[in-house]
């Protein structure tokens, strides 16, 4: 675990995962063969063996440490449990979260963090910490989306207080449409990574047939994935979903596997642990995102992944 606080000027080295093949037959070859989800890939686990180890994200340079601090725990409407804590609170976590490696900040419009975010990295070097959003591209009581990216993204760096966001994901994928429903989104962000405002995109999903199609879509650089050993708030069954994961990994996505826990589902030391072996040692994931609350948290899942990691 690190101990060098990261307000002091600690740096962490960067340990890059190995460079994974990528199929340059995503498009007319597959569609001729086997669905991209069962062609039976096995890729390797990530070369990691510590939670804050860094891990790039394909050919895009960004490095992210394994272990993602999520920012959106029951989170609704710019709301969540992060939120609800108040900003000292979130602050004391997430500077004990910088202080252990986690450098990769999970958030998303959704949530209502962004601020929160920004309050505790003013003044740290933008090389130290990543940040990963969302955009929620449905129009809700709480949004006006605008249909497309450039409006969200501009608001986004303003409320982070940012240049650029390492990763911009379309949030909560529920069909296998998504690629023709948010075509301008996707465009936008497309013109947007060119300017290298944004430097990875991709999509989090809720939907099975919208993760079989995210694993082998070459838009996409980052799938955020619902993955544990009990299936718990799962798009599909572990069975399913597993060689899903397996094959967007071979196919060159960088998979962040969430709901590790189980949105909180799992909460005995043994179910953590179990599901934390099951997707490591599956090679089902790239990195984790996990909603830690507390210090204590923070310090409980450290130790049982980087036991995991170990084993």
């Amino acid at each position: 675990m690190h101990t060098t606080s990261q307000w002091t000027g600690n740096t962490s080295a960067a340990v890059s995962r190995r460079e994974f093949l990528k199929t340059t037959a995503v498009g007319a070859g597959l569609a001729v063969s086997a669905p991209a989800w069962i062609q039976g890939a096995d890729p390797k686990p990530v070369a990691v063996k510590s939670h804050a180890d860094l891990v790039s994200i394909g050919n895009t340079g960004v490095k992210v440490s394994f272990l993602a601090q999520g920012t959106g725990y029951n989170g609704s409407a710019r709301m969540s449990d992060h939120t609800r804590m108040g900003k000292e609170a979130f602050d004391r976590l997430l500077r004990h979260d910088l202080d252990q490696g986690i450098t990769f900040i999970d958030t998303a419009d959704l949530y209502g963090t962004h601020t929160y975010i920004r309050d505790t990295i003013r003044g740290l070097p933008r090389d130290k910490y990543a940040l990963l959003t969302k955009i929620w591209p449905r129009t809700e009581y709480w949004n006006m989306a605008s249909g497309g990216a450039v409006q969200e993204v501009n608001r986004f760096r303003q409320e982070l207080r940012t240049d650029y966001l390492d990763v911009c994901l379309i949030h909560c994928m529920l069909n296998d449409k998504w690629v023709q429903e948010y075509a301008r989104i996707r465009d936008e962000l497309s013109e947007l990574k060119q300017k290298k405002v944004v430097r990875a995109v991709g999509v989090s999903c809720h939907h099975f047939g919208a993760l079989k199609i995210a694993a082998s879509d070459p838009w996409v650089d980052v799938i955020f994935a619902r993955i544990n050993h009990k299936g718990s708030v799962m798009d599909a069954s572990v069975q399913e979903v597993a060689p899903v994961l397996k094959t967007a990994r071979a196919n060159g996505k960088f998979v962040v596997g969430m709901k590790i826990f189980g949105a909180g589902q799992l909460t005995k030391p043994e179910d953590k642990d179990a599901s934390l072996q099951y997707v490591l040692k599956n090679g089902l994931v790239d990195a984790m995102t996990i909603g830690m609350r507390k210090t204590e948290e923070t310090d409980d899942t450290i130790a049982r992944l980087n036991a995991a990691l170990r084993a």
